[in-house]
């Protein structure tokens, strides 16, 4: 199931370079995340939700939130042409997916805090 939410070979690579601060990183994306798609369901101009939509597909992609990437993707492109028939529907399968990946992101946390806590026993 994560596979079609997740790209487990970005999460390994930014755990890698991120280290003791990869929780954190976990817990800036889902807050901005949130804010973003605040934004989405906010605004009715069609510039303003092609940027929002192109900055959460941006912050998805980089954090491996594939198919989150994707949706957004598609509503960039149809707010880039000003198509927003079906906008709603499209922003609900966004909260959908962001949903999913909350949980994955959150269960990817707890298993990345363990090991910083037995390292800091020693």
């Amino acid at each position: 199931m994560a596979d079609t939410h997740l790209d487990r070979d970005v999460l390994s690579a930014l755990q890698e370079v991120m280290e003791d601060e990869y929780p954190v990183l976990l817990d800036t994306f889902l807050a901005d995340a949130e804010e973003r798609l605040v934004l989405l369901h906010k605004t009715g101009d069609a510039q303003q939700l092609m940027n929002a939509a192109h900055s959460f597909k941006g912050s998805s992609s980089n954090m491996g939130a594939v198919r989150l990437a994707e949706l957004c993707h598609e509503l960039e492109q149809r707010a880039k042409h000003k198509n927003l028939s079906g906008v709603e529907k499209l922003v609900g399968e966004i909260d959908g997916e962001f949903a999913i990946v909350r949980r994955l992101y959150e269960a990817e946390r707890q298993r990345a805090l363990p090991t910083k806590a037995s390292v800091q026993r020693f």
